[in-house]
């Protein structure tokens, strides 16, 4: 066995390496790991741990450790205020000082000293790194957010005309390659027009809103559902089950409860792909003829294209 020992490292290696680590990787539990080794390398501790407030929790979670054992680092501190053993991870923010979190550092079951420039600086590059993080998150989380709404409607949360049409005729497009057949579906709420006239836009935009959501629950997972005008909804439906589906929609919002003395119905034309057309634009004709037969033959009525 040898009897050489570690050499102890000197801070300008400990705080190189550190800035590195913070500034290279880009996954932050493996930055954390790497940060808390260098901590209890600098330092007379023999474990370290990260605990974070959660803007969508209260109190500490934790969040990395080391030389710790889950029972013991889950146990978090008190507060995130500068004592023994503990180190506020703070940064700045529109001129203001947020603490983001502590840095607990531990030797044998106490706390370990903390009073050390290097220390100090492990926690402000520790600081910086879950704020890095966070941001890259957020980043993430908006870009998702702009995302959706570049393909759905606002107000329902259904896919918007834009989506609908390129989802339209990427359907169209492979069921001409499998020689298989597209319903397309248009409903139209009956006497929507009256209906915000009487009880006004929040109650017409209610509306919209409770038969979107029947939609949404009504269709195949392969279906899609869209908003494409006022009070207009279209269904894309692989397959010839447009019908089936239309009346299973027509039968879910009749039981929706009557606005302004009015029962909420809808009715729908439905129209397939090849039969009734072998582009989008001919089969959404189609469909808003059936549906203008279905309007005239009473409420709440499904109507297929004759063809």
């Amino acid at each position: 066995m040898s009897n050489v020992t570690e050499p102890v490292r000197d801070p300008q290696s400990i705080l190189v390496e550190a800035a590195a680590t913070a500034a290279r990787s880009s996954d932050l539990d493996t930055t954390l790991n790497a940060l808390l080794q260098l901590v209890v390398q600098a330092s007379d501790a023999t474990n370290a741990a990260v605990y974070l407030q959660d803007p969508d929790r209260p109190g500490l979670h934790l969040a990395g450790a080391v030389g710790i054992t889950e029972e013991a680092a889950t146990t978090p501190p008190d507060g995130v205020e500068a004592g023994p053993g503990l180190l506020p991870l703070v940064v700045t923010l529109d001129y203001n000082d947020v603490v983001l979190g502590v840095l607990s550092v531990g030797r044998e079951g106490s706390p370990a000293d903390v009073d050390s420039a290097v220390l100090r600086g492990l926690a402000d590059l520790l600081a910086i790194a879950v704020d890095r993080a966070r941001l890259a998150a957020t980043a993430s989380e908006r870009s998702d957010w702009f995302e959706r709404m570049a393909h759905t409607d606002p107000l329902t949360g259904l896919a918007n005309e834009r989506t609908v049409g390129r989802i339209l005729e990427l359907e169209l497009a492979r069921a001409g390659r499998q020689e298989s057949e597209v319903s397309v579906v248009l409903f139209d709420i009956d006497d929507f027009q009256a209906t915000n006239r009487e009880a006004g836009q929040h109650a017409g935009d209610d509306v919209l809103r409770r038969v979107a959501a029947v939609l949404a629950e009504s269709v195949r997972l392969v279906d899609t559902v869209g908003r494409i005008g006022g009070d207009e909804f279209v269904l894309i439906a692989p397959g010839s089950a447009g019908l089936t589906v239309a009346r299973r929609v027509i039968e879910g919002i009749v039981s929706l409860p009557a606005v302004a003395g009015r029962p909420v119905t809808v009715s729908a034309g439905v129209a397939r792909f090849p039969a009734d057309g072998t582009d989008a634009e001919t089969l959404l004709e189609a469909a808003a003829t059936a549906l203008g037969q279905a309007r005239s033959d009473g409420r709440g009525q499904a109507v297929l294209n004759p063809g």
